[in-house]
Order: structure tokens, then C-alpha cells, then sequence
């Protein structure tokens, strides 16, 4: 099963007011043959040249162990206005699904290199996101660790053993 889901409304309450909760879209392929799934803006929001902004989307999403859910630019971020997400691709692991910490929201930082505002209106697309399938290399002894935090928190696994 692949789809995307709101989190839950404590989750939202910590970054927007519960009002628009019922408000903002789910992420959608805007045509048939679209790859990514735009992501729409909450609440506008504007950031200023040389400013990075961390956006919570309102999402999380679940998809199959062997996907993976990557999170790119839509396409004229970059040549037309010199904006990017910070870590170029964001990669979103399976398992990051209903954490213990965040319950699986994803976060979005872009950074500003342009010389003018980029300016994002209430529900804008600002990013898409691909679903794919990977590999994983034929001598690969799998782990059994399981994921434990949110964010950034495969550097905080214990060590098998």
C-alpha cells in the first residue's frame, strides 16, 4: 500500500493552527504522466534571499519495505527563481512511517540563493515526491535494526550486535 496521509491534528497543532487543518490538500500528480506528487503550502510563506526556511509539510506517507520516497524541487524552483531544497533530495526511508517521535512528519528546509523574496501562497505546490523502487546489493547480510526516532535519527541506532 503507497499513499499519503494528514498526521494527526496534535502533530499539526505544533507548527500551524488547528483551523486549517481540514483545509489543505493531500499531495496529487497534477497531470497523467507526472512522476511527482506536488506538495502544497499549508499557509504562504515567504523566504528572503540568503534565508533558509524549514516548512512542515503535514504529511507522512507509507509505502512497501523496498521504496523509498524521494523529495525534489518542482522544476522551475532552481533556474527561475535560485531556490533549492538544502540537502538537494530528501530520502525518505519506509520505516520513518508513524516514528515514535513525529509520527512520520516530513519536513521540507529550502534555502534561498536568489536576489529577490520567493514567495509562496497558501496552497502552492513547493516540492514534489517520487516513490521508487531500490536495490539493495546481492551480498547484502540485511540488519535488524529498527528505527527508534524521527529525522536524521539512523546516527542514533544502537550497534548490532
Amino acid at each position: 500500500m503507497r499513499n499519503f496521509q494528514k498526521v494527526s491534528i496534535d502533530e499539526f497543532s505544533k507548527y500551524y493552527d488547528k483551523k486549517f487543518y481540514e483545509e489543505y490538500d493531500l499531495p496529487k500528480r497534477m497531470t497523467s504522466h507526472s512522476a511527482g506528487y506536488d506538495f502544497f503550502a499549508i499557509e504562504g510563506f515567504t523566504i528572503k534571499p540568503g534565508e533558509i526556511k524549514k516548512i512542515p509539510t503535514g504529511y507522512k506517507a507509507t509505502f512497501e519495505p523496498d521504496e523509498v520516497l524521494l523529495i525534489v524541487d518542482r522544476g522551475s524552483m532552481g533556474y527561475k527563481y535560485n531556490v533549492r531544497i538544502t540537502n538537494q533530495v530528501i530520502v525518505i526511508d519506509a520505516d520513518y512511517y508513524n516514528n515514535s517521535k513525529n509520527e512520520g512528519h516530513m519536513f521540507i528546509s529550502l534555502q534561498n540563493e536568489g536576489d529577490k523574496d520567493y514567495v509562496v501562497q497558501k496552497g502552492e505546490g513547493y516540492a514534489q515526491g517520487i516513490f521508487m523502487k531500490y536495490l539493495v546489493c546481492d551480498d547484502d547480510n540485511g540488519t535488524t535494526n529498527k528505527r527508534e526516532f524521527g529525522f536524521g535519527s539512523t546516527n542514533k541506532r544502537k550497534k548490532e550486535k
